[in-house]
């Protein structure tokens, strides 16, 4: 599996959601834990069968994180695609980054660099008409922009 490229912000971003978690969010779940288990019987104790539950939630998301954190191979900047689809208007335009899916850009969704669309619009350039086969059939869109981020 290739390592997961993420920008500087991105990085940052989720080194501080880690930390947060590996830190302040084990203490609390500790806490919530004890909190159910002082209440008596574990078997019916809805509050530490919720507390248990959002422990596995967050260990998942630890592990996640760790992944991401110890390999991410950091870039220097993406590409964030404005595109029309064939037969709509340019207020119907969309804004799409290729690239990882815990990357945060305003106003634009991102999408996986293996997708239909990822695949054609990587390295596109604005004024660019490209088809491309979807699931449901063959689209066609027109790169209006090419923004660096």
């Amino acid at each position: 599996m290739a390592n997961p490229q993420l920008s500087q912000t991105a990085y940052d971003r989720l080194k501080a959601e880690y930390d947060d978690l590996t830190t302040r969010g084990r203490i609390e779940v500790a806490n919530k834990i004890e909190v159910a288990r002082e209440e008596g019987d574990l078997k019916e104790n809805a509050g530490y069968h919720a507390a248990k539950d959002e422990q596995g939630h967050m260990e998942g998301r630890i592990r996640q994180l760790e992944h991401l954190v110890e390999n991410a191979e950091i870039i220097a900047a993406s590409q964030v695609y404005t595109i029309v689809y064939e037969g709509d208007g340019e207020d119907m335009a969309e804004r799409y980054l290729i690239g990882n899916m815990e990357e945060d850009i305003e106003g634009a969704d991102v999408i996986s660099a293996t997708s239909p669309l990822g695949a054609a619009l990587d390295g596109a350039e604005a004024g660019a008409t490209i088809s491309y086969e979807a699931p449901n059939g063959s689209l066609t869109v027109t790169v209006l922009k090419v923004d660096t981020v």
